[in-house]
């Protein structure tokens, strides 16, 4: 996986991506078959995929997390899978926050176990089939919609509208991680979060296509006391830059940063390097929750450093209340229908 998208993705299609674009397409070809030929095994509950078009990162976790707290209200059990991308457990693994670590399981598990049941499994059919050992009624899949492996009752495709889908081009002249169009088609719906108009083409496309597009926010949270006050930011995700937009409409005052690349672990000297830099500025540190996480357990400086940094948190917020309702509810009747389907051919 690609955890620092080179910024020529992100840009008007130049040299780069045209001298890329014979592996690109080779990538192309062999993503989009996998897609359409794939075997998924199926699991008797419900799973809703979320998901995006492009490497790196577009929401999709704080997307997973509002849907679980919709599965929730509701009296469902819900179960999150992840791959578990920054870990070490190469098993099957339930995620225990009493007990697991960012480098044992990864940092996104950690934040969705706050929220739900949550297996990590490099296998997904087998992380499925755990989460329903477990009770899980539907399974919620943290990426993985191009991976064909598991069968899945909706796939909500998450996407940024500042960034849209970059240049346009495959993997590695460009972010895309499939064929447009036959993501499109495997798609049930899109998110187009924030207020941009880099994906105004993209949603265009699939509102052509009878795909629902559901308009959401990214809200922070409980950050109100940041209003005016000077910060120095450190983050390492897919998309800093867009973590630095959040600090600055807290109404801080975003004077300093630290930019790494996506599930980044801190050395001892980039830790003391942040420590010291805001303690002499007299700066308050500010970072993501994912970052935060990453550094519990650590070593050296690391939980001072922790302690030290004020974490914004934030919340996708769908512009339609009833959105994640009736996302849930498509997702139980095409399973339902795929049960039924499968009785069916016996």
């Amino acid at each position: 996986m690609v955890t620092e998208a080179p910024p020529f993705w992100w840009t008007k299609p130049d040299w780069r991506a045209y001298a890329l674009w014979p592996v690109s397409r080779l990538y192309g070809l062999i993503a989009g078959w996998r897609m359409r030929k794939g075997r998924r095994a199926e699991v008797p509950v419900p799973v809703i995929c979320v998901g995006n078009f492009t490497v790196g990162g577009a929401g999709k976790t704080p997307t997973a997390i509002a849907l679980a707290r919709a599965a929730k209200a509701r009296g469902l059990r819900p179960g999150f899978l992840s791959r578990g991308y920054g870990g070490s457990l190469d098993v099957t693994t339930v995620v225990d926050l009493s007990h697991h670590r960012a480098r044992a399981v990864g940092d996104e598990p950690l934040l969705l176990a706050r929220e739900a049941l949550t297996v990590i499994s490099r296998k997904r059919v087998k992380g499925a089939r755990k989460l329903v050992e477990e009770g899980a009624d539907i399974i919620i899949m943290d990426d993985g919609f191009q991976s064909a492996r598991l069968a899945f009752d909706y796939a909500l495709l998450v996407i940024d509208t500042r960034r849209g889908i970059g240049n346009g081009h495959l993997v590695p002249g460009g972010p895309l991680r499939a064929p447009l169009a036959e993501q499109m088609r495997q798609a049930s719906a899109l998110l187009a979060i924030g207020d941009g108009d880099a994906a105004d083409r993209l949603i265009r496309q699939a509102a052509r296509a009878g795909k629902a597009v559901h308009p959401a926010t990214l809200v922070t949270v409980g950050a109100e006391d940041l209003k005016d006050e000077v910060v120095m930011a450190w983050s390492g995700i897919a998309d800093n830059e867009k973590f630095h937009r959040t600090v600055n409409e807290t109404g801080a005052h975003l004077s300093v940063s630290r930019s790494f690349p996506d599930h980044h672990y801190l050395t001892d000297d980039e830790v003391a390097e942040i420590l010291d830099h805001a303690e002499g500025l007299g700066y308050q540190l500010v970072t993501t929750a994912k970052d935060s996480v990453r550094l519990a357990g650590g070593h050296g400086r690391s939980e001072e450093l922790r302690k030290k940094s004020r974490v914004i948190e934030v919340e996708i917020r769908f512009d339609d209340p009833k959105g994640p309702d009736a996302i849930i509810d498509a997702a139980i009747a095409n399973a339902r229908r795929r049960k039924l389907q499968r009785l069916a051919k016996k």
